[in-house]
């Protein structure tokens, strides 16, 4: 008698094939995923010793079942020889039972028992959709609560852990390495002519289109209220008196190549010499007196100058059409080129160099984060409400697209094939329910013989 056939999942892994799923197959969630063709997924590492182990089992729990039988038979045919072998026949009679009835009970979840379409058999194949549904919903309700989660993610102390770790050693290396990896990837995706495209576009809308002159003229004018160009005055007015005391040849020479021919050449010496004594005087008391009549012309001149920039449209048209000149079409282009060829070039050197000024700086700043993680209490807990309510947003708003996953999957998943999966993960100790109910039934099979024995026999 065949009371149990041998698992067939090598053979049927071995077989790739594709299901259309039916309506039926498809009453998870309706309306969420519409019907697609099963997928047989490729067996998983180590599912050749389960399928090892549960043929073990498996023949273990055949082999007690044929033992009771035997047991049964022999008992049996010499009970009325040995009358205390009736005992043994309804233990044995019990065992036979029990064990029938447990195998009966774990193949129904798989397959139909013997391949007899017997009501309520191969639960799991037939009921594969629902099964998925109802696990969706059951990690949906009770895993992917926004409480659930925002108390298993205080009491893990995320900050804490993430600050012992970034302070430790290897823990600012390894994100300075991974932001690395991440820098050179993103330079190798951007596009050069988009990025210098969007450089341009900002030069342009934030420093060409705004009329230069407003602007200007109110920089310059704190500038001058506060009096902060009177250092440029000064350095100018000292290069110029320097540059009058070394040059008495020089003013010379001018004065006689200015004056008429027929003027005598001693006459010119005395006019040089002259004019070149007046212009140091001059100098010499414009860089000696702060309060000086050309300091303050300069001053005046400066500040009206500013006054000009912000409000005369005749001084901000002039203001623009040096902006124009200066910043042409061309010349913004050739600045967002090199600009971003300077930031590329920098960055590149800066993070494939470990020793590099921008890498040792990350490095102490990710190390110095993760001490105040660890010590600073406020910013701790001010960090962990802050991946809590991330967390938080995130189950309650996507708390059902996470569970359909699970449903989803279940839902591709060939209906055969993932019975014999699901069995060869659990089938191992579910074998034990059958060896279980063989013991079991032959210590209920003695019992009630035992106590009908002694009632009425």
């Amino acid at each position: 008698m065949q009371v149990n056939s041998e698992p067939t999942t090598q053979q049927d892994a071995a077989e790739e094939r594709k299901l259309p799923e039916s309506p039926e197959r498809n009453g998870g969630r309706a309306g969420r995923t519409p019907a697609r063709p099963a997928v047989v997924r490729e067996p998983a590492a180590g599912d050749a010793e389960k399928a090892a182990a549960l043929r073990k089992m498996k023949l273990v729990a055949l082999c007690l079942l044929i033992a009771m039988a035997v047991v049964f038979v022999v008992a049996f045919a010499l009970q009325k020889q040995y009358p205390w072998l009736e005992y043994v026949r309804a233990a044995a009679e019990g065992g036979m039972v029990g064990a029938l009835a447990d195998w009966f009970a774990v193949t129904a979840l798989f397959r139909y028992p013997m391949g007899l379409k017997i009501p309520h058999t191969a639960i799991i194949p037939r009921r594969k959709d629902q099964i998925g549904a109802s696990l969706g919903e059951f990690v949906e309700t009770n895993f992917l609560s926004e409480q659930v989660v925002q108390d298993k993610l205080a009491s893990i102390n995320i900050s804490g852990k993430v600050g012992s770790w970034l302070s430790g050693p290897g823990g600012a290396e390894r994100v300075a390495k991974e932001g690395a990896a991440v820098i050179r990837g993103t330079f190798k995706v951007l596009n050069d002519d988009d990025v210098q495209a969007v450089i341009e576009g900002m030069v342009r809308k934030h420093l060409l289109t705004p009329p230069w002159g407003p602007p200007v003229g109110r920089m310059a004018e704190r500038i001058f209220a506060d009096g902060h160009h009177h250092k440029l005055v000064d350095l100018l007015v000292d290069r110029a008196a320097d540059w009058v005391a070394a040059n008495h040849q020089t003013v010379s020479r001018l004065v006689t190549e200015r004056s008429p021919q027929w003027v005598p050449s001693f006459v010119d010496g005395l006019v040089g010499d002259k004019v070149y004594i007046e212009l140091l005087k001059f100098t010499r008391a414009v860089q000696d007196d702060q309060q000086h009549q050309v300091r303050l012309s300069i001053d005046k001149y400066l500040t009206d100058l500013a006054q000009d920039l912000q409000h005369d449209p005749a001084m901000i048209a002039r203001a623009e059409g040096i902006k124009a000149q200066v910043l042409g079409d061309p010349e913004v282009r050739e600045l967002a080129s090199r600009t971003w060829a300077t930031i590329k070039g920098a960055l590149l050197t800066a993070v494939d160099d470990p020793d590099s000024e921008l890498t040792v700086k990350f490095k102490a700043a990710v190390r110095d984060f993760g001490t105040r993680l660890v010590n600073d209490e406020e910013l701790a807990g001010k960090v962990n409400a802050w991946i809590g309510d991330a967390a938080g947003y995130l189950v309650r708003t996507y708390r059902s697209d996470i569970a359909a996953v699970i449903t989803d999957t279940v839902a591709r998943w060939d209906a055969e094939e993932t019975s014999q999966k699901i069995e060869l993960q659990v089938g191992k100790d579910l074998q034990f329910i059958r060896i279980n109910g063989t013991v079991v039934g032959s210590l209920a099979g003695l019992a009630i013989f035992t106590v009908a024995h002694l009632t009425f026999g």
